[in-house]
């Protein structure tokens, strides 16, 4: 049953992102042919974020009281609808406000599926359940941005937000006909939201984790929404060559996810998010000196190493301690962190292509990524699993 289970949430979640990632290279470049600055794109980001933030906790506590099926069915009909919407918008505010709504659909698809696998999950293998989830996620991620670099070319920017709808459609009604309802492995029902979020909070090991998933999760915004406007001013890159490098990182990152999420089970977790991390930082850094198309796909595929081997740990760092507070409460904070990082780092990220220049945008978002992840490595480090009071 688990295994048909597992099958049809990753073929769902794989339609899905493929729809996500079509928009990617084209969504910086339509804000900014409706007059959107760098501090507006980062809204656009930012309003993501924040209402994905805001609920993700919320979400994952309903999810292990009441079901995780109907959230999961009800993020992916506001996918849709968020693709219709895009196509109607004629300023830079109904892109933020569109964007907005789009957060709430993420709320219930990510954090919800990653709470199904971590109930799957046998003891010891989290990393290698986390590293089929994010083969789906990146495939999905990865592989979308090709298309939408085509459909750019071809059929302009409303194409792919017409295929975004489509595809989120089709991953609604799977989801409805063929996933099966999945409860909590522990019992919730007695405990009261905020006192579990209380003792996550009195956690090193947790903190440390969600530190470390904020940090790694700034590097979205200048290698996601920044990265097309930097390719497009320096190299007048098309829209597939644009994709092409999106696409080398999380392709890279997919393919890599069940070899790595296996050494994760076995391997020093804290060691290997270090090591993974400095090679995310580096390569950012090194972006804004690439010279030319190809080195960009270099530097990005060598990025997707890094992330690799970062989300598997990160992932079975949270399944774990998920046995403890339940995972759709730890899931559902744990992409709060990420929210928040993507949030931060949209503003700041907003705020340093305005006054500094867009290369200034990757050199000090690397920089901060490792100074954050040395922090976190140590909380960690410095805290075994274990069960709190709630």
């Amino acid at each position: 049953m688990n295994r048909h289970i597992l099958m049809i949430l990753l073929l769902a979640i794989f339609i899905a992102l493929v729809g996500i990632g079509i928009i990617a290279p084209v969504m910086p470049l339509y804000a900014s042919s409706l007059g959107a600055s760098g501090m507006s794109l980062g809204l656009i980001v930012a309003g993501f974020s924040l209402s994905r933030g805001i609920l993700q906790p919320f979400v994952g506590g309903f999810a292990d009281r009441y079901g995780k099926k109907r959230f999961l069915i009800a993020g992916l009909f506001v996918y849709a609808v968020v693709g219709c919407l895009f196509t109607w918008a004629s300023a830079v505010s109904h892109l933020v406000l569109i964007r907005i709504f789009h957060g709430v659909g993420s709320a219930m698809i990510v954090p919800i599926a990653m709470a199904y696998v971590g109930e799957m999950a046998p003891r010891g293998e989290e990393g290698r359940y986390m590293g089929l989830l994010n083969i789906a996620l990146f495939s999905g991620i990865g592989g979308g941005p090709i298309l939408g670099g085509v459909f750019l070319d071809i059929w302009g920017m409303n194409s792919a937000f017409w295929v975004m709808a489509g595809l989120s459609f089709i991953s609604m009604i799977l989801v409805s006909f063929f996933l099966p309802e999945q409860g909590s492995s522990i019992d919730t029902s007695a405990r009261k939201f905020g006192a579990t979020f209380a003792a996550m909070t009195r956690n090193r090991r947790v903190m440390g984790i969600l530190l470390s998933r904020m940090a790694t999760m700034l590097i979205m915004v200048p290698s996601m929404a920044f990265l097309p406007l930097l390719m497009t001013e320096f190299m007048d890159a098309s829209g597939l060559k644009i994709g092409m490098v999106v696409a080398s990182r999380t392709l890279v990152t997919a393919v890599l996810q069940i070899p790595f999420g296996k050494w994760v089970d076995r391997g020093n977790k804290v060691l290997l998010l270090l090591w993974g991390t400095c090679l995310v930082s580096l390569t950012m850094f090194l972006v804004p000196l690439a010279g030319n198309f190809f080195h960009l796909v270099g530097l990005f595929a060598v990025m997707g190493v890094g992330e690799a081997i970062v989300w598997p740990v990160l992932g079975a760092m949270a399944s774990e301690e998920g046995r403890i507070y339940g995972q759709g409460s730890m899931m559902g904070v744990f992409n709060l962190a990420m929210s928040a990082g993507v949030f931060f780092g949209a503003v700041v990220s907003g705020l340093l292509m305005d006054f500094l220049g867009l290369a200034w945008v990757f050199y000090l978002v690397a920089v901060f990524l490792l100074l954050s992840t040395v922090c976190s490595t140590l909380m960690i480090k410095s805290t075994k699993i274990r069960a709190e009071a709630l």
